[in-house]
Formats: C-alpha cells, sequence, structure tokens
C-alpha cells in the first residue's frame, strides 16, 4: 500500500508519520517512510536548492522542474521498487503538492502539470491520501517555531517566507483535491494535540488496510 501525506507548512506530517509508522510495525507491517523532495542522493542536492530561501529568485518554472527531477528520481529509485517488494510505503508530500504548490498556488496550467505527472508517474497513484488540515496562521506559527528552534541549521524556509496569501491557495488547493477525489483523500483536522490526530490517522488507514485484505482474499 502507497500513503502520501499533504498540508501547508507546520500541519505536522512528520511527526504524524513517525507515529504511524511505528504502530504499523508494530502490527507486523514492513513500510519504509520516505519523504519529497530529498528521499535520494541527487534529491538530497536538489532540497537544498529549493528550500532555500537564498534562493527567492528562482523562476517558477525551474521551480517546478526541479520538484519533478526530483520526483522521477524518488519514484525509480525508492517507491517502485519498495512497493514490488510488497513493502508499505509512507510519503511526505508526493504529486499532489505540486498540483498545489506550483498549480494552484504559483498558477501554472493544471493539465500541463499533470502531463508531466503521467511521464514522471508512469501511472503510480497512491492507494491514500492524507490531508493535514488547519487554518495558516497556526501552520506558519507552527513552522517558524521549529525552524527558530534549530539554531546553526541551515534553514529550510523559502516556503515560510511567501506571502499569506500563499498559503492560503495552497490550504484551498488541497481541499479541492479532497474534493474532487473523495475516495482517495481524507481530510484530518490538524489543529488537535497529536495523540488525538494520530488516532485519527491509525483508524483510518486500519480500515482502509481491512478492505485491502479483503480484496485480496
Amino acid at each position: 500500500m502507497f500513503i502520501t501525506f499533504e498540508g501547508i507548512e507546520g500541519c505536522g506530517k512528520t511527526t504524524q508519520i513517525r507515529l504511524l509508522v511505528s504502530v504499523l510495525k508494530a502490527k507486523g507491517y514492513e513500510c519504509i517512510a520516505t519523504r519529497e523532495p530529498g528521499a535520494t542522493k541527487i534529491g538530497h542536492r536538489i532540497r537544498t536548492i529549493l528550500l532555500d530561501a537564498a534562493h527567492a529568485t528562482m523562476l517558477p518554472l525551474t521551480e517546478l522542474l526541479l520538484y519533478e527531477a526530483d520526483r522521477a528520481q524518488h519514484v525509480h529509485e525508492v517507491i517502485k521498487p519498495a512497493l514490488a517488494a510488497n513493502k508499505m510505503v509512507i510519503s511526505d508530500r508526493f504529486f499532489d503538492a505540486t498540483t498545489v504548490y506550483q498549480g494552484y498556488a504559483r498558477g501554472f496550467d493544471l493539465e500541463l502539470i499533470r502531463q508531466i505527472h503521467r511521464i514522471v508517474l508512469g501511472g503510480l497513484t497512491p492507494d491514500l491520501t492524507l490531508i493535514l488540515d488547519l487554518p495558516v496562521h497556526v501552520g506558519l506559527e507552527r513552522a517558524w517555531q521549529r525552524i527558530n528552534s534549530r539554531p546553526g541549521v541551515l534553514p529550510e524556509d523559502r516556503f515560510e517566507k511567501e506571502a499569506f496569501a500563499f498559503h492560503e491557495r495552497v490550504r484551498k488547493g488541497y481541499l479541492t483535491l479532497a474534493r474532487i477525489e473523495p475516495e482517495r483523500f481524507r481530510v484530518i483536522d490538524a489543529s488537535r494535540d497529536q495523540q488525538t490526530v494520530h488516532r485519527d490517522i491509525a483508524t483510518i488507514v486500519d480500515c482502509r488496510l481491512r478492505i485491502a485484505d479483503r480484496e485480496e482474499s
């Protein structure tokens, strides 16, 4: 099974993925946690370019193509081999992030993005996508707390420095995708405490796993 986590900055994806992976491994599932950008050696180099605020003059087209280059490597080196080995894959962001950030928020033509995804993904789609939703001001406050709590570490804050309206478009974009494709997406209120959010996620994933088991039997 392939599960992806999406959401605005500061929504808590990293923490929730860690909690979910721990539960799944305890139940005997072999799973890997991965992320975009930066899951491969090439992707790590791309990530340092994409998330560094020093690159504020980056063209939107450059940004789009760098994300897709990272994704192509990610799919080839990490995701498809893991799925072929019957492992569960849980990814912190995937192609929906590009649809939202570069499409809905930056204004790139959505059909152009879909065409690129057809080339990069080769038909690969997550079985379940969890959107951790919360108000933009809450997410940004959390994100800056995280960044400022790590002095001496090169900050990955290029997106946090975007205008508030940009982040609002990102949030609305995710909620639009959830309405368009309700069978794949689940929207979770991420403004609550971590354990409450985790329990909701664990319940959703457990239900999807039971359905998958029944379909295979």
